[in-house]
């Protein structure tokens, strides 16, 4: 296998693959499909080597967010072709530096490394129990545990096989994880995600039932890193940016194809100097939007303030892709005109994807925190703001 020798070079390669990868998107859309291709063609490019430490064979050094924005430039550009294919990606990256933080013994660890760089395996959050049955359960049991319960939301779990569910569950008082593979027996997988947007993630409910987990592969969960709220808010707005850089993309190329003016008074689109107005300043707000998002990035590898002033920053990168991504994803018809609302194109995904995600947490949340800090001085309780 052809493996990626640096940071760069996994960046260059997912946007080597753009294109192809944006080829199933109107039909990973239309048909709420797991994309299962994409993901395939994004493992054999081997690019979770970004996040296995360098002891396991991975390119991933130098602390917590060891290459984080070499991560974040790879989702933009991933999600740029297609956003549900961006946020499963996105999701094992997540699980990814959180296993390898973990408990877990290195023999495990050197396994998941093994299946996440060779074999393109995936992860899935399990977390979610918001509209389900109660909190999921854990027992000791000899050689290992039994998880009972069911999770509501679990991203990237279309795939199934081999692929892993990483789900969280209380045992002896405490909170604690498990690892367990899609294909087990013990799993109900309930295959009811129908989304306005971000279709193909394949978010189903999951029912664990008496599923045996062998010692080995569960672990106590720690607290989070403090700078984790910078690195979440950074991983949302690289989702955000990437559909609107890709919303744009496909507008401008239908637009260079069709050449056509927004008015009579204008021969072409060549021509139209509204068209280049709206154009230019959606490139402006992109620009803009992705070079605050990888600044951010890059600063949080070593953090030059403490996490509350990374956490404030990480805030104002997610508000500036996410404006930017709903906003320029929303003006696509504008642009394209009425003959571009043709399921042949598909081109309201972008919108449905970018409003589906922003939609996560409140906008004029975020920007009331970061006023609250810029009047204070200080880290406002974040609980005040947000919903866990």
């Amino acid at each position: 296998m052809n493996l990626p020798q640096t940071r760069e070079e996994v960046v260059a390669r997912a946007r080597a693959l753009r294109p192809r990868l944006a080829k199933d998107s109107p039909r990973i859309d239309a048909e709420g499909a797991d994309p299962t291709e994409n993901l395939r063609l994004l493992g054999e490019a081997a690019l979770h080597r970004i996040n296995v430490p360098t002891e396991f064979g991975g390119l991933w050094d130098g602390g917590p967010y060891g290459g984080w924005r070499e991560v974040i430039e790879t989702i933009v550009e991933i999600s740029a072709a297609d956003g549900s294919t961006g946020q499963c990606w996105s999701t094992t990256v997540l699980v990814a530096r959180e296993l390898f933080a973990s408990g877990l013994p290195a023999e495990t660890k050197q396994q998941l490394a093994g299946e996440l760089i060779h074999e393109g395996r995936r992860l899935v959050a399990s977390n979610a129990e918001t509209g389900g049955t109660g909190r999921v359960l854990g027992r000791r049991v000899p050689g290992g545990l039994v998880v009972n319960g069911t999770k509501t939301f679990n991203t990237n779990s279309g795939g199934g096989g081999r692929d892993l569910a990483c789900v969280s569950f209380d045992l002896d008082g405490a909170r604690h994880q498990a690892l367990v593979r899609l294909d087990d027996p013990a799993l109900e997988l309930r295959h009811d995600w129908d989304n306005m947007g971000q279709r193909g993630t394949y978010s189903q409910t999951i029912a664990y039932r008496d599923v045996f987990v062998p010692d080995g592969w569960h672990f106590a969960s720690h607290q989070p890193d403090p700078y984790f709220l910078c690195a979440a808010m950074l991983l949302h707005g690289a989702l955000l940016q990437g559909i609107g850089e890709g919303a744009f993309e496909a507008t401008t190329a239908y637009l260079r194809e069709l050449n056509r003016a927004s008015m009579p008074k204008f021969g072409t689109a060549l021509e139209d100097p509204l068209m280049h107005r709206q154009l230019g300043e959606m490139s402006s707000e992109l620009a803009a939007a992705r070079a605050l998002l990888l600044t951010v990035a890059a600063e949080l590898e070593a953090p030059p303030v403490d996490a509350g002033e990374m956490g404030v920053r990480g805030f104002r990168a997610k508000v500036a892709s996410t404006m930017a991504g709903v906003g320029v994803s929303a003006r696509v018809h504008d642009l394209t005109g009425a003959r571009s609302t043709s399921n042949r194109y598909r081109f309201d995904r972008f919108w449905r994807n970018a409003r589906t995600f922003a939609s996560h947490d409140s906008i004029d949340a975020k920007n009331a925190l970061i006023g609250a800090y810029e009047l204070s001085g200080r880290f406002p309780s974040i609980s005040d703001y947000f919903r866990f």
